[in-house]
């Protein structure tokens, strides 16, 4: 199969493979070679990747293993449970798959793709194996929404560009999330760009305010319409969430398309309005950790300090390894209560652009192929993992080649997330 994925720059193509039942709006990667999960190759950010307190080994930190809800029996020799057990979830464990085809929070087309790609190289399937009843949900507004080359978004007023339309769809999502959090599935986000976290972890701290995030990502997205340079909103989902991010005097209900996150909502069906003492959803400072930060904006920085937020950049996972980094992660968003819900952002171009070279925003010195996986793997593993979402795959962004291995990764770190293990 020899069709180029960029002509998929071209809005409105149809495409055909055989491996697929009907033709597509969507560019069909060449599929070469089927899904493989795991592979033994792991590369490398620099030339030598070992040391005694490197690489994935958890070392010490097994002595600092948290308390954990399984008891002893099948736990593997770390402590973790061989099977994660998900256990902030209701039986039948269910995961409510969400396509969120969005593409104004950034300024290129192609990450509304990302949803039906990963879709037609089996996900559905995949998670039904892995034990996942699969709760199926219709794309949020569809792929006329998504597409910035099918309409012309309104002017911003306000440094938030095209915050009319992502607000809209931040909000639609915000209520899936909520109703399908509440009801005790998994809501399990395919981005599109990652603004669109700010409707994901909204209805998630909605149902479930005492959540934790680990967010990763090689930017740290806590930007605001005050003080972001780009105006682009994929930068924007936990500043404008964050408690302490707002500048006195302002409100983020100001910003055009976000009045449903302001105390004075008067709701609609699906995202009812405060009352009774209710908050608008917020994220406190000590309720996300961040993992892969490497290009981070002067504000941002600040910020983090200002905030005591904990973090660990690339600087940190090569000096104490993935496996000490990931203990903890866990811990601090854990140690108070074991059983706390956790949300799992995952932007893909945390990993390095030599596996990942398919999205946006790329920055050399990413996470290498394993400890991508090792990321997902651990947190599953903590068995409080509730909620999740995967950014910014923009295949029309790549080769072929570099597209296929992209969207390959997303699902190989999904299923990694959902429970796939090597053993």
């Amino acid at each position: 199969m020899q069709q180029s994925i960029r002509a998929a720059r071209i809005r409105g193509s149809t495409f055909y493979h055989p491996l697929f039942k009907s033709s597509s709006p969507v560019a069909a990667i060449s599929i070469s070679r089927p899904f493989k999960g795991y592979t033994t190759t792991s590369y490398a950010r620099h030339a030598t990747t070992t040391s005694t307190t490197g690489g994935v080994g958890l070392g010490n930190v097994k002595d600092q293993i948290l308390p954990s809800v399984h008891g002893d029996k099948d736990l593997r020799s770390d402590g973790t449970p061989k099977s994660p057990s998900y256990a902030t979830l209701s039986e039948p464990r269910t995961c409510s798959l969400i396509p969120c085809p969005m593409t104004f929070g950034q300024p290129f087309t192609g990450t509304d793709m990302g949803p039906e790609l990963l879709m037609q190289k089996g996900l559905p399937s995949m998670l039904s194996n892995l034990g996942w009843r699969v709760d199926r949900v219709p794309e949020v507004l569809g792929k006329s929404f998504g597409s910035s080359s099918s309409s012309s978004p309104p002017p911003s007023t306000s440094n938030a560009k095209n915050s009319s339309l992502v607000g809209l769809g931040a909000l639609s999502l915000a209520k899936l999330c909520l109703k399908k959090s509440s009801s005790g599935n998994f809501p399990l986000t395919l981005g599109g760009d990652h603004s669109i976290s700010l409707g994901s972890l909204a209805g998630v701290l909605r149902s479930r305010p005492a959540t934790g995030v680990i967010w990763v990502d090689a930017h740290a997205d806590l930007n605001t319409p005050w003080i972001s340079e780009s105006g682009n909103m994929h930068g924007m989902p936990v500043g404008l969430l964050m408690e302490g991010m707002i500048p006195e005097g302002k409100k983020v209900e100001e910003v055009e398309g976000l009045e449903w996150l302001g105390e004075g909502w008067e709701g609609e069906e699906g995202w009812p309005a405060y009352k009774d003492g209710e908050k608008p959803p917020v994220l406190k400072p000590s309720s996300i950790v961040y993992v892969g930060l490497r290009d981070v904006d002067k504000e941002e920085r600040e910020a983090i300090k200002s905030l005591n937020i904990k973090y660990y950049s690339m600087y940190d996972i090569d000096r104490l390894g993935i496996g000490a980094v990931m203990e903890k992660a866990l811990e601090h968003l854990l140690k108070d209560d074991p059983s706390r819900p956790l949300h799992l952002s995952y932007d893909i171009d945390a990993v390095d652009p030599g596996q990942a070279p398919a999205t946006g925003t790329t920055v050399r010195g990413g996470l290498t192929y394993r400890e991508a996986h090792f990321v997902a793997e651990r947190i599953a593993n903590s068995g409080n993992l509730a909620s999740a979402d995967l950014v910014e795959l923009n295949p029309t962004l790549s080769d072929d080649v570099g597209a296929e291995e992209t969207v390959d990764l997303g699902l190989q770190i999904l299923t990694s997330m959902m429970g796939k293990s090597i053993i």
